[in-house]
């Protein structure tokens, strides 16, 4: 099932929709049934901290229940009771009537067996302040110091849940519930790393039946209709035909994984293009590639072409791309394709008249150029840097980091979540051009090749982790002879 996405101003509405039924009781008895698991550990107490709002509301009711089931609790509470919201203002008295006390401070020496943050939840979009960022920096401590769970209430307090962007201080949970619907931030940029294991109580609702989504996370039914089982009745001509265009001079290792890449995805032919006119003729441990010089390469009868890996910055680069620019094929744009766009405007112009599909597949800093903005810019806002990209260009747009965002010219977005630390190594960006001509080439539309390339990208990743093959060390290699095998599989259980 599709992980739809909204953010805060669909979510504030969702809840003003349904503010007569008992969320907050909902949310509570949620995630005290998830925080009676994490502290399993019963000799030792539970902390919980409450804050001014109706993140604290939540924390309240999971504090009466953890008593009632006998869970010994400490409440961490400084706001004035009369100033909460309404529902939290009902929950601090319900805490308190059923013989529940606060304290105004963590106390130091006594060691917890679970932390709760009901602090702020998506309601914080700055930096925390005051006592509150002491109890923040006091919760990542104590957890570390006492090995045990913190579970984060909706999002973790610091974290934006729209943008992932993490303020300082922000709660590192190992574990985090959150409510309603899954928000983008939870899954991109320092989402992952401050939620820990993530689950979604959705209280009763549908929000889909009301609200169409922002966004949604890449699955395997966004693209299943194409995983179709090749024909018996059917040759090399029918899969198509894959340029690769890159490999300046110590460079050509680049252009060779998008090639491999390519050809172990299926595509019938792969042309690959060095620019290095001293480079190789043949592949010796993937002979069936075929070389050509990057004149030569344009020549080819393709039907999509890839553009930049390994490809450089010179002059000749940048007469080989305004000639990939003019073909009227499928193609992707990567790496240093997307440097030498940035750089001269005659190519962002020449990007946007395209007829043909182009996708862009940049990493932050190469969108930051494109967007003639910082890397932290991006980063700030991943979901509207990606698809200002696409606009800009009339493009597919990649951009890639954690929680890869992918995004359309007519406004449309996704998020993955597949893959792993393991990516951050050399070769992968390579790869994932490849994985995307060899689709495109076999013609896939870009949309679907665009979800099903990234989706597929990550999951051949997680497979090498489960293997025992990284994080640490995976190589782009290891990546994509992966990502064949679980093509297949997909093909084979849903085509």
């Amino acid at each position: 099932m599709e992980t739809a996405l909204y953010r805060s101003p669909a979510l504030r509405q969702l809840e003003a929709a349904h503010r007569h039924e008992p969320l907050m009781a909902r949310a509570g008895a949620a995630a005290a049934a998830w925080a009676e698991t994490l502290a399993a550990e019963r000799e030792r107490p539970v902390l919980i901290l409450v804050g001014p709002g109706n993140n604290g509301g939540d924390a309240l009711v999971v504090a009466r229940l953890l008593r009632q089931r006998f869970f010994e609790v400490c409440v961490v509470f400084q706001a004035d009771p009369a100033k909460l919201p309404a529902d939290a203002a009902n929950a601090y008295q319900e805490f308190i009537g059923a013989g529940g006390v606060t304290l105004p401070a963590i106390p130091e020496h006594t060691p917890w067996s679970l932390i709760v943050d009901g602090l702020f939840g998506i309601g914080l979009t700055r930096a925390p302040g005051g006592i509150y960022a002491d109890w923040i920096f006091s919760a990542n401590r104590l957890a570390q110091r006492d090995r045990c769970p913190l579970l984060a209430l909706d999002c973790p307090s610091g974290l934006n849940a729209d943008t992932g962007q993490r303020h300082a201080p922000c709660i590192r949970a190992t574990h985090t519930i959150t409510f309603i619907a899954a928000k983008p931030g939870l899954h991109t940029a320092d989402g992952p790393d401050c939620c820990g294991q993530l689950r979604v109580a959705d209280l009763a609702l549908d929000p889909t039946r009301e609200t169409p989504p922002d966004g949604a996370c890449v699955g395997l039914r966004h693209f299943a209709d194409w995983l179709r089982p090749r024909m018996l009745n059917s040759h090399k001509g029918t899969f198509g035909s894959a340029g690769i265009l890159g490999g300046a001079p110590s460079m050509t290792g680049a252009a060779l994984l998008a090639g491999r890449a390519a050809l172990k995805l299926g595509t019938g032919r792969v042309y690959v293009g060095l620019l290095d006119a001293h480079g190789l003729t043949c592949d010796f441990q993937q002979p069936e590639l075929m070389f050509r010089t990057a004149d030569g390469l344009l020549q080819a009868d393709l039907t999509a072409l890839a553009c930049g890996p390994g490809l450089g910055t010179s002059s000749q680069a940048g007469e080989r791309l305004a000639q990939a620019l003019a073909t009227p094929l499928p193609l992707v744009l990567d790496a240093d394709a997307l440097n030498l766009i940035a750089c001269v405007p005659a190519y962002r112009d020449k990007v946007a008249s395209r007829e043909a599909p182009s996708l862009l597949t940049p990493h932050p800093a190469e969108a930051a150029r494109l967007l003639d903005c910082t890397v932290s810019d991006i980063q700030a806002d991943r979901i509207a840097a990606a698809r200002r990209l696409a606009a800009n260009f009339r493009a597919g747009v990649v951009l890639k980091g954690c929680g890869t965002i992918l995004a359309l010219p007519d406004g449309r977005w996704w998020l993955n979540t597949t893959g792993n630390p393991g990516m951050a190594s050399a070769g992968m960006g390579d790869v994932l051009t490849g994985l995307l001509v060899a689709l495109l080439a076999q013609g896939w539309p870009l949309e679907k090749a665009m979800l099903a390339g990234v989706h597929l990208h990550g999951a051949a990743a997680d497979r090498c982790v489960a293997l025992g093959q990284g994080p640490a060390g995976l190589t782009a290699s290891e990546v994509l002879d992966a990502a064949r095998g679980l093509f297949n599989a997909w093909t084979a259980s849903h085509g």
